[in-house]
């Protein structure tokens, strides 16, 4: 009887406030906003069958491409099929140059040679400044990198911008030595980008400065000096954001933060990717002396530069090594060079740059096939 007046008492404070005042009656209006803002279980319940559904989704499909890629045969047909593929583009791009004629058949042979020479040491510096992206423990080998440098660069004639960053993942993972995740590997080509534009930066401001150019040249070395000082300072911030305590709340955040490269890394790192671009500029100088158009340093680093920033493109309308012979092709054309020669150069120095690559890559595939050989005999002789 007792439990009967108490809930008859409560259910009267609840539903009639009016007789105990006006502080009641607000505290009912206020419990009854709430309860008609409450979310009904119906949609809960669908909103988490939802949520259910969509990873179900996510675990198959993760799952089918996980099994298939586990697959020996479906390996084999992939890898066979893009060996396929590059001796088909070989083939059509020796078939094109044998009709057409090499840009350097009237090129003066040692001090292309020479040019060659430096584009390979090229590769060589910038596979080092990006092992210095990765964390000591997650740093593949300098000669995977070189050969993933090669292998971009070879692909760059056929495939858009930016495939050539998939270029370069598939290939470092590729080598059994390499501990980095796929996400770790896209951060660093991230970062490897900043460091880039970065390390163009004194190479453009000099150009701009040194150069007797037009002032949409100018305009362009400018443009690429500004993104210089961007991304260096981006480079510099990166580390610190572990500082701030509302950002360091975000899982993205703490994942940078433990994968960044610190600021002593990511200076030697530039020092490495600037001494590549000097190569790089040294070689284009030596190619404009070799083609008889000019020896003229800041015409090699307008060029370097032009080329470099369209490979920022996030897709190219055509293969990345085209776009970046008709952006280098533009800048000569701006400094004064004809057009016959600007174009003649652009794709001789593509072209150098690439068999380059391939020759890095063909190193790169022969110290790797010697060394499973090794791997394979060593058993059998003991």
């Amino acid at each position: 009887m007792e439990v009967r007046v108490l809930s008859s008492a409560l259910q009267l404070v609840a539903w009639r406030p009016s007789a105990f005042g006006a502080r009641n009656r607000h505290a009912a209006a206020h419990a009854s906003i709430t309860a008609r803002s409450r979310i009904p279980r119906s949609s809960v319940s669908s909103v988490m069958r939802d949520s259910s559904t969509i990873l179900l989704v996510r675990k198959f499909i993760l799952g089918t491409l996980t099994r298939a890629w586990n697959n020996p045969r479906l390996r084999r047909a992939l890898s066979f099929g893009s060996i396929v593929a590059a001796i088909t583009v070989l083939g059509l791009t020796v078939l094109h140059f044998a009709k057409a004629g090499f840009p350097l058949d009237g090129a003066e042979p040692r001090l292309a040679g020479v040019a060659g020479a430096f584009f390979v040491l090229a590769y060589a510096l910038k596979a080092y400044g990006w092992q210095q992206l990765f964390r000591p423990s997650d740093r593949p080998t300098r000669l995977a990198l070189a050969a993933a440098g090669g292998a971009a660069s070879v692909s760059g004639a056929a495939l858009p911008g930016r495939f050539d960053d998939v270029v370069r993942i598939a290939v470092v993972r590729r080598s059994r030595t390499t501990p980095a995740g796929v996400s770790t590997l896209c951060l660093s080509l991230f970062m490897l980008g900043l460091i880039d534009t970065a390390a163009l930066l004194p190479f453009s401001t000099a150009a701009a400065i040194g150069g007797s150019f037009s002032p949409a040249a100018r305009a362009v070395l400018g443009v690429v000096a500004f993104a210089g000082v961007g991304a260096t300072v981006l480079v510099a911030f990166m580390p610190r954001l572990g500082n701030s305590s509302r950002l360091a709340r975000f899982r993205i955040v703490r994942w940078l933060v433990d994968r960044t490269t610190p600021l002593r890394e990511a200076g030697h790192a530039w020092l490495d990717v600037a001494a590549s671009w000097a190569m790089r500029a040294t070689g284009l100088c030596l190619l404009l002396s070799a083609l008889g158009i000019s020896n003229s340093i800041p015409l090699a680093i307008a060029f370097l530069t032009a080329a470099s920033a369209s490979a920022a493109l996030p897709i190219a309308p055509a293969g990345g090594a085209v776009t970046q012979a008709g952006a280098g092709a533009a800048i000569l054309i701006a400094a004064g060079v004809p057009f016959a020669q600007a174009a003649g150069f652009a794709v001789a120095a593509q072209g150098l740059f690439i068999l380059a690559g391939a020759a890095v890559l063909a190193f790169a595939g022969f110290v790797h096939g010697a060394n499973r050989l090794s791997l394979r005999v060593a058993p059998a002789a003991a």
